[in-house]
């Protein structure tokens, strides 16, 4: 290299060290007036988390970047600034169906990033006693996947649960299968049982003859394949690299668009941003053409539904609930005119939560 060029790099680099020196002061005096917000919803009994507030600054960004950084660029230095100025307004603890790594772990680092704390819970109805009794201040739960449809358990807990919805999170999730031996010595795969379904024709066609073992999470699968001989295990890329595995077949889902759709709980709502989604549950009348009744408010108020799921009650044989999604915000005025028509016809409705649509 010759000197003209080496004097060219480094003044270069003298120009990035000055705008280093900016960032960090800009970044420190954003940092002090997020400290004055927190103070402020402290006294007010406000909620840390701002879902409305996130979509606000995620979407100025969009704005203003004219590149060439690109637009996921911006968002996962954003997640990083605004992880840590929710640290500095509280210590927030987040719940999520652990162990470390596995998808819903994924799913929370997407949302809050890695300056809050994370609690690790063995089960969904962990997550909702932790947030309930206040041990957690959000819960990330799995509620439905693009391939095998509703996780019936967090429904189930939904329905007798107090608390509210306030973010939703859409995670791609992609399958690899690996192990720490070779791929002809494998006599059992683990993995979880969703995972199994997801996978399913892969496996089929790829591994006929070998044993499927149901964990309880993909982590622990790489835990046992970690452990044991002619073992391998279906989990996420992260996976390997914390339990030393060798990923012998990436990307092994049946569906090139496997994405499961997580939900954010909380104890309190969330005010309308003008695109948001509303999450309910209500059953019926046992009477020839409810149903179809109970979904005259929706229509009559231009609103669309983007989700409906029945679901045993299980207080009553042939009792179902209905999980309706629906577009806008319980407070916008034809949304609030649909849900007071469909109370009046309902045995039980109970509004879930209305929440910014963020993906």
């Amino acid at each position: 290299m010759t000197l003209e060029k080496i004097m060219n790099l480094q003044n270069l680099r003298k120009k990035i060290d000055a705008l280093d020196a900016q960032i960090i002061e800009f970044l420190n005096q954003r940092a002090q007036i997020t400290l004055d917000i927190g103070q402020h919803k402290l006294k007010n009994n406000t909620s840390i988390y701002a879902p409305a507030r996130e979509k606000q600054v995620l979407e100025r960004i969009k704005t203003l970047n004219k590149g060439p950084m690109s637009q996921e660029a911006f968002e996962a230095i954003y997640r990083e600034i605004m992880s840590a100025s929710l640290s500095l307004e509280k210590s927030l603890r987040i719940a999520y169906l652990g162990p470390e790594a596995t998808f819903s772990h994924l799913a929370a680092l997407k949302r809050f990033g890695s300056m809050v704390e994370y609690v690790s819970c063995e089960n969904v109805a962990e997550i909702f006693s932790r947030v309930e009794h206040s041990d957690c201040d959000y819960g990330v739960v799995p509620i439905e996947n693009s391939i095998e449809g509703v996780v019936t358990h967090t429904i189930d807990l939904l329905v007798d649960s107090e608390l509210k919805v306030c973010s939703q999170i859409l995670l791609d999730v992609s399958h690899h299968l690996m192990t720490r031996g070779a791929w002809k010595g494998i006599k059992e795969v683990y993995s979880h049982p969703q995972v199994f379904g997801q996978c399913r024709q892969w496996l089929l066609r790829n591994l006929p003859q070998v044993s499927l073992m149901a964990v309880t999470s993909t982590t622990r699968a790489a835990q046992m394949a970690s452990r044991k001989k002619n073992t391998a295990c279906i989990a996420s890329e992260i996976a390997a690299s914390l339990y030393g595995l060798k990923i012998l077949k990436k990307n092994i889902q049946d569906s090139a668009q496997n994405i499961t759709r997580f939900l954010v709980l909380s104890n309190s709502d969330v005010p309308p941003t003008g695109k948001d989604r509303t999450s309910l549950v209500f059953s019926i009348k046992d009477k020839v053409g409810a149903l179809h009744a109970m979904l005259a408010p929706f229509y009559k108020n231009n609103i669309n539904l983007t989700k409906i799921e029945s679901r045993p009650s299980k207080k009553k044989a042939w009792d179902y609930y209905f999980f309706v999604d629906i577009e806008g915000h319980r407070d916008d005025p034809h949304v609030k005119r649909a849900l007071s028509g469909l109370e009046g016809m309902c045995k039980f409705m109970k509004i879930l939560g209305s929440y910014p649509v963020l993906e």
